[in-house]
């Protein structure tokens, strides 16, 4: 195989499971502003990092031999790691997290019912959620892994909102010029040595952007990634996105 042949090879079994189409939906259902090729790339990567950590942090939890993963294995993975607690906003349509959202009660104390907690049934990223599904699979098996539908449908949702948000904080990020508010946060034990602090450079240049104000750029979807992620886990999402993103131009 020739070093071309080999490097579009690795290329391919590199792209995210998220295709651009899906990754313009999703952007198109909560702005009108165009998105560039690049920030559709590094959306998908983002994304792709995200759940690729969920599912290894489920794998871990699944008893040895086991590969198709439940509920169960997902609650522990994010139990455990509370950089992957990324999904809030769809554990209260789901049977898997309903123990971990608590009851909700309205002005008068009265307890509301789960199906008025769901709210209206307008297009939202819930509703959207199936459309992750292929990708969710092709994602699963290049860990090794397989999922009971219930966890799938789980991961579909958790995809959804958090690029549902993703698009919403680079939209925003496009209308104000850039991040006015952003930090880091370092969780250790009390017995592990504090690792050193996350570059003020990756963050500090993303603090201000160029470029016009009608279209989401690559940059703007990094910069947004400081805005949902946090810890290990924001630096290797933004160093995935811009080496998925290095052969595109900038956006």
């Amino acid at each position: 195989m020739s070093t071309v042949t080999s490097r579009r090879a690795q290329t391919a079994s590199d792209l995210p499971p998220f295709k651009p189409p899906l990754v313009k939906a999703v952007f198109g259902d909560v702005t009108s502003m165009r998105v560039s090729r690049s920030a559709t790339l590094a959306a998908a990567s983002v994304t792709r990092t995200l759940l690729r950590e969920i599912i290894d942090g489920a794998r871990r939890a699944a008893a040895e031999g086991r590969k198709k993963l439940i509920p169960a294995d997902l609650l522990w993975a994010i139990g455990r790691d509370v950089e992957l607690d990324v999904g809030d906003k769809w554990y209260k349509h789901s049977p898997t997290f309903r123990d971990l959202t608590g009851d909700l009660y309205d002005a008068e104390g009265v307890l509301v019912p789960l199906r008025e907690r769901r709210g209206s049934r307008k297009p939202s990223a819930v509703f959207g959620a199936h459309r992750f599904e292929a990708g969710v699979r092709k994602l699963l098996r290049s860990r090794g892994a397989t999922a009971v539908p219930v966890m799938v449908r789980d991961l579909d949702g958790i995809a959804s909102v958090f690029m549902t948000g993703l698009a919403r904080d680079a939209a925003m990020v496009v209308r104000e010029g850039g991040i006015k508010r952003f930090g880091s946060v370092t969780l250790v034990t009390s017995d592990e040595p504090a690792p050193p602090p996350f570059p003020k450079d990756a963050l500090g240049a993303l603090s201000t952007r160029r470029g016009d104000k009608r279209t989401i750029g690559r940059d703007d979807v990094l910069a947004a990634t400081t805005i949902q992620l946090f810890g290990n886990i924001r630096q290797r999402a933004l160093t995935e996105a811009r080496a998925a993103t290095r052969d595109t131009l900038a956006g």
